[in-house]
């Protein structure tokens, strides 16, 4: 199969009832990655600008699926680093869900309760399972599907990349085909947006930067409660997404690496 490009967007707003944006966000043509830092901990920020500068400046090669678990333990290892140097950054965590791109294939390391979806067909899927107590209790038969949506407990995470943890991240790769789009959000807009105007959002737009835009408004007009982050690509013909530059959105954008997006 003749190799195929990607085109994508990413964007993020602090939403309506948040002060801070600790929400970060990376798209490229080889890497698509966002990241929530966790509320109600020190520095979330902080957590979720080292984990996507972090998969940012990978040197991704011939096996992205290595560079990508490489990636994930480095920024355990750097927000361990910094909670050791700095007693106040103990405790800080993110999530990361990111998708290493190959031309035909993505490797997929997943943490935490941001997603990644695809619309293929018309039809939504969901590509990752969150991490969190909600979805451990539906997975165990305690609680239905419908339940889970308004539980009072639905943002509890059981694995994440945190300083002093050792969250492992879920990994898997996954085949593309031409015409598949890709959403990757944080539960800022998978909490708030329903699936249907989701998939709407992401089948009637014609470029992802226009699904971005689309889904940010949908999720303030649902309140605007948590930081809204997303990154959308569209799998297209070689040479179908011509000069496209890398975009860091959120808190990453405000302390990016000096060779970001090498390769």
């Amino acid at each position: 199969m003749a190799h195929q490009t990607l085109r994508f967007a990413a964007g993020t707003d602090v939403g309506r009832r948040r002060k801070t944006n600790e929400d970060s966000a990376f798209a490229g043509p080889r890497l698509l990655a966002v990241a929530d830092g966790m509320g109600g901990h020190p520095h979330g920020d902080l957590a979720s600008r080292t984990a996507i500068t972090t998969v940012a400046g990978l040197p991704f090669g011939d096996d992205p699926a290595a560079a990508l678990a490489a990636g994930v333990a480095e920024v355990s290892a750097r927000l361990d680093d910094l909670g050791r140097r700095d007693p106040r950054l103990a405790g800080m965590g993110t999530t990361l869900t990111a998708m290493a791109w190959d031309g035909r294939r993505f490797a997929v390391a997943h943490i935490g309760d941001s997603r990644a979806y695809l619309l293929r067909g018309g039809d939504l899927f969901q590509l990752t399972r969150d991490h969190t107590m909600v979805q451990t209790l539906v997975d165990g038969g305690r609680l239905t599907p419908e339940e889970a949506v308004n539980h009072p407990r639905g943002s509890v995470l059981v694995r994440a990349l945190q300083s002093g943890g050792s969250g492992e991240p879920d990994l898997f790769r996954h085949d593309a085909l031409p015409g598949d789009r890709y959403l990757l959000c944080s539960d800022g807009v998978s909490g708030f947006v329903p699936p249907d105007a989701m998939r709407a959002a992401l089948a009637e737009e014609a470029s992802p930067a226009d699904a971005v835009a689309r889904l940010i408004r949908l999720a303030n007009r649902a309140g605007g409660h948590d930081n809204i982050t997303c990154v959308v690509a569209d799998v297209v013909p070689a040479g179908g997404a011509r000069d496209q530059r890398p975009q860091m959105v959120g808190a990453a954008s405000r302390g990016r690496l000096a060779r970001l997006g090498r390769r």
